[in-house]
């Protein structure tokens, strides 16, 4: 299991769990933050660090945001709009800067009214 980033974070991108983040595995796309599921450590640091509530533990992820579980790993594993190949595991968000694009649930995600 690990933690994953929901609804919530999409065009907010506050960027205090990356801060806080002791394993550098929360990765910026352009509108939402990506927590790599095997690069987590659990740690939960993120969690109550969030000011928009939007980082959950797998398990406790709300029903309504239950496709962000599968969103987050899909950042690192399927190549991202304009790329030829998938991120993998890039070693470290810090490392790897900000990528500048979404999946494309967050992406065609329309931005709050």
């Amino acid at each position: 299991m690990t933690y994953v980033i929901a609804e919530p974070c999409i065009d907010v991108v506050d960027r205090a769990c990356v801060e806080e983040c002791p394993v550098d595995c929360i990765y910026e796309g352009n509108r939402a933050l990506y927590i790599h599921p095997d690069e987590c450590v659990d740690c939960g640091a993120c969690e109550p660090v969030c000011p928009v509530e939007a980082i959950f533990y797998e398990d406790d992820l709300p029903a309504q945001w239950s496709v962000f579980a599968d969103d987050n790993a899909r950042f690192f594993t399927e190549p991202l709009p304009g790329a030829a190949t998938a991120l993998d595991s890039p070693g470290g968000a810090a490392k790897l800067g900000r990528v500048g694009v979404d999946t494309s649930l967050v992406g065609g995600h329309p931005p709050p009214a």
